[in-house]
């Protein structure tokens, strides 16, 4: 699924390096391109000291401007041992622009300065390539009969509802671990920006408008695919399918796993009661079941606010925030994480922080209700995770610290007292000044760890910098965006 990728994709530098003739230096530039007031500087690697000059040319009319090659101090990064920084923040005049030394037989590729074009949308669409149920990318109905209940509160193997949601990255499982994050971010992105959006698809994905934003369809995908994987009050399906599903590519409407009911058929929904999991070899950790249910609590709690202001939908509005105070609940009475299920492999999305996901769901709750007992849960849970993150260590377990942003904070900060809001932006500058000093050590501004699925790590350290910057108004953290 996109979260794989990261719905915060949309923060992401996207680095790219375009090879000198005689393959032995390289410029390497932002393809997405350069906002007007933002820093900006590519950084130029080579395998043998130059002496060159270089200008920054105008693609509209060839015009230039001498830049400094300037030899960094930083170590480089093998296999090249001379980085020279291109710094051109000065340049405020929108257009698209490279870089050439003065001979013009090293070149960077082109990129623009100015506004980002409307690169999210791209994320909207990738998000329907990755339906399940009905996919729009392949005009197919896939996986209809998921799915068969384990761990839940009825006999193994009883049918439940479970389809909807989106397919795991390459493979087709289903997460609502990563799925309630998704469905949450979507409806923030829309509430920070709503005239960003574009209406070229109905609610299926099929290309005609219908007269709601895409980003908000999509978004509704989600919350629907929730409400079915939570039948009762009590009651919350957090996978459906397991590693078992590992078998190369595949056409998702002709899936050839087999999970004991034959192939393409029934697959296994894993319901979240806090404790071990596992029908194979392999069992998760678990103590609870706050992460998914707080964080699906937050996407509900947000999607009340949409359907019942904006869209006037007072039904599904109400179903929303059913379900918000429901699954918050079972956050509450059964505190602590759940992490994913396998079955033959020891691979799983190892989550173990919860205290964030409840801080998220709280505080939305309290935005929909006024209620203050949630807003003195927001502060509660906001105190205990505090600054908690991956950015403050040097290695962290797959999917340790999913989300890889505390979006309670953030939350949190938008209803708290003048006391909460500095504490929160607090917890954000302690994690950031972390990044930062590592980002300091090389050429690229990287202070990110790199594991497995670590653009999820640098789209988060550019959300909490974005995030500081609208708590605070300062802009120490922008070179990290």
């Amino acid at each position: 699924m996109v979260i794989r990728l990261g719905f915060f994709v949309l923060f992401m530098v996207s680095v790219f390096m375009l090879a000198a003739q005689d393959s032995v230096s390289f410029i390497r530039v932002n393809l997405v391109g350069y906002t007007n007031a933002a820093p900006k500087k590519a950084v130029l690697i080579s395998k043998v000291k130059l002496k060159d000059k270089f200008v920054l040319v105008s693609a509209a009319d060839g015009s230039t401007k001498p830049v400094t090659a300037v030899l960094s101090k930083n170590d480089p990064w093998d296999p090249f041992p001379f980085n020279y920084i291109l710094d051109f923040s000065t340049v405020n005049t929108y257009g698209d622009y490279y870089f050439a030394n003065t001979k013009k037989t090293l070149k960077s590729p082109v990129f623009r300065i100015g506004n980002y074009g409307p690169i999210f949308e791209d994320v909207v669409h990738f998000m329907q390539t990755q339906r399940c149920g009905y996919n729009p990318f392949i005009d197919k109905v896939c996986h209809p009969q998921d799915g068969r209940s384990y761990y839940g509160s009825m006999p193994d193997g009883s049918y439940v509802d479970a389809r909807g949601g989106w397919h795991d990255a390459g493979d087709q499982l289903k997460y609502l671990i990563t799925g309630s994050n998704a469905t949450a971010r979507m409806l923030q992105a829309y509430e920070w920006n709503k005239n960003a959006f574009a209406d070229e698809y109905n609610a299926w994905g099929q290309k005609w408008e219908n007269g709601i934003p895409d980003i908000l369809d999509e978004a509704k995908w989600g919350l629907d695919w929730i409400h079915r994987l939570h039948p009762g009050p009590d009651q919350l399906i957090h996978q459906v399918a397991d590693d078992r599903d590992h078998l190369g590519f595949k056409m998702p409407d002709n899936d050839p796993a087999d999970y004991g009911y034959g192939v393409n058929k029934d697959r296994p929904a894993y319901f979240a009661n806090g404790k071990p999991q596992g029908l194979g070899k392999y069992k998760s950790e678990a103590t609870g079941v706050s992460n998914v249910a707080g964080r699906s609590a937050a996407a509900m709690a947000i999607g009340y606010r949409i359907w019942k202001n904006d869209l006037k939908d007072e039904l599904f509005a109400a179903q929303c925030l059913k379900d918000a105070i429901e699954l918050y609940q079972m956050g509450k009475e059964k505190e602590g994480f759940q992490q994913g299920n396998s079955f033959g492999a020891p691979y799983r999305y190892n989550e173990r922080t919860w205290a964030d996901d409840m801080e998220w769901g709280a505080a939305e709750l309290y935005k929909a209700t006024g209620d203050k007992k949630y807003m003195d849960d927001a502060i509660h849970y906001g105190n205990l995770i505090g600054n908690y993150s991956w950015m403050e260590r040097d290695s962290t377990a797959h999917y340790e610290m999913y989300p890889y942003v505390n979006m309670g904070h953030y939350a949190l900060w938008e209803i708290g007292s003048d006391t909460v809001k500095k504490k929160m932006a607090g917890y954000y500058a302690h994690n950031l000044d972390r990044i930062l000093g590592k980002a300091n050590l090389n050429d690229y501004g990287v202070g990110h760890l790199f594991v497995w699925c670590s653009n999820n790590f640098a789209a988060a350290v550019a959300t909490q910098a974005i995030l500081y910057e609208k708590m605070t108004g300062d802009k120490k953290y922008q070179a990290l965006m």
